[in-house]
């Protein structure tokens, strides 16, 4: 079993940043690939980032490239999202999972067995 909490969320202006955190507790952090996915307001689970176990190989949708940075510290069991130059819709409920199915692609909520409770973030205009 592996144990998700996200904080940092919060309200921000358009343009602004936050930073989440998610941090894991329970069986072995560093032999999972991380994701963030968000859910906005009657839309489905959104794939935002992943980074491999080690923290060599970064992914982002498109919506993000440029904008946001997913990061992780395994001594600290941490995976990080940095999100820079916010939208209004960027707003949405974000969620911290880890990859337990590597049958599929890594976008896909279905690859991954735990999640966290998720942090909301609203982005004024």
């Amino acid at each position: 079993q592996v144990q998700l909490v996200e904080s940092g969320g919060g309200l921000v202006q358009a343009g602004g940043s936050l930073r989440l955190s998610c941090v894991a507790s329970g069986r072995t952090f560093s032999s999972n690939t991380m994701g963030w996915f968000r859910q906005a307001p009657g839309k489905g689970r959104e794939f935002v980032a992943a980074i491999t176990s080690n923290g060599g190989s970064t992914y982002y949708a498109d919506s993000v490239k440029g904008r946001f940075t997913i990061s992780r510290d395994n001594a600290k069991s941490t995976v990080y999202l940095q999100m820079s130059s916010l939208k209004s819709e960027d707003t949405a409920v974000y969620y911290c999972a880890a990859r337990t199915q590597y049958g599929g692609s890594y976008v896909l909520p279905s690859q991954y067995g735990y999640w966290g409770q998720g942090t909301q973030v609203t982005v004024s205009s």
